[in-house]
């Protein structure tokens, strides 16, 4: 559940403030409506892209292996965003919706695998999670009026790191 929450809270959270973020001069330096036409294609689109590709890969490649590696470099992406300025960290923020793209579906398939009779219950409590995405875009806000927006992303960063630990070792079955 804690794998969904902060991974959702981490999307909405990037996606609230990456209009304000890209008209920030010292980074994208344009206009609202420029802002969101990027969000609207390069953003979202990416989503659609890493999602098609993302399929591909997991016909192929263990789905804690896709998880941990797009949770990675979502990560380094954010981190990036933060530590530099100018279109460098404008597009390392954009690029992280391609990442994100595979992860929602393969946190869930971790999450109920092996459960048996208890799929249902555990599907459905994985569903409530989502709640991230209400709890965590306002502490990211928060952080944002108090040290910047640049650096509130540190938040969905250390988000996109439980979903690193999430994908490497807490989604392992226990043993019985």
């Amino acid at each position: 559940m804690i794998g969904i929450l902060v991974y959702v809270g981490a999307e909405v959270a990037i996606g609230s403030l990456l209009i304000n973020y890209l008209i920030q001069p010292d980074i994208g330096n344009i206009s609202r409506t420029s802002a969101a036409t990027l969000v609207g294609f390069c953003y979202w689109g990416g989503a659609m892209v890493g999602r098609f590709i993302g399929s591909a890969i997991l016909q192929k490649v263990r789905t804690r292996a896709v998880l941990g590696i797009a949770a990675a470099f979502a990560c380094l992406l954010v981190c990036t965003s933060m530590l530099t300025f100018g279109a460098v960290a404008m597009w390392s923020l954009i690029l992280v919706r391609f990442f994100n793209s595979v992860m929602f579906p393969s946190i869930f398939t971790l999450g109920i695998a092996e459960l048996g009779p208890f799929t249902g219950d555990a599907s459905g409590l994985l569903v409530m999670a989502i709640v991230g995405g209400a709890v965590i875009p306002p502490a990211t806000g928060w952080l944002a009026d108090h040290i910047g927006i640049h650096h509130s992303f540190m938040l969905p960063a250390a988000c996109y790191l439980y979903v690193i630990y999430y994908a490497l070792k807490g989604s392992k079955p226990a043993a019985t």
